[in-house]
């Protein structure tokens, strides 16, 4: 059996970037740091009831916490958006190149909006 003359099977070398793949790829991505960081603000609030809560309001409080709390923002809105997207196409709606494309914008772009929005409103309260 000869196996120099069989092709390459393709890869993300060869293929070209689109709005599509990197929205699946950021999609997978964001699933993984919600479930990680949804277990991690568990233990988090077990921690609260424990010991002292100043400690943890300086580390909110901090420009690390900060980050963290934006960063965590964006992932569950991007998250949640793409889901509604791909219901959407589950229900046999948007896959034209030319509307899949929009909405891929349309996702990215109110995700940030949608972190920014929530942010500020968990920081007025």
């Amino acid at each position: 059996m000869e196996y120099d003359k069989n092709p390459l099977t393709p890869h993300l070398q060869i293929y070209k970037w689109q709005i599509s793949s990197l929205l699946s790829i950021t999609h997978r991505i964001t699933g993984v740091i919600n479930a990680i960081a949804i277990s991690l603000i568990c233990i988090w609030f077990l921690f609260t009831i424990n010991y002292e809560k100043i400690l943890f309001e300086n580390i909110l409080n901090s420009f690390f916490g900060k980050f963290i709390s934006v960063s965590l923002c964006w992932t569950f809105s991007f998250h949640m958006l793409n889901e509604i997207r791909h219901l959407i196409w589950d229900a046999g709606y948007g896959f034209d190149q030319k509307i899949a494309k929009i909405t891929g914008y349309t996702t990215l772009i109110l995700s940030f909006l949608l972190a920014i929005i929530i942010y500020f409103l968990g920081v007025s309260l």
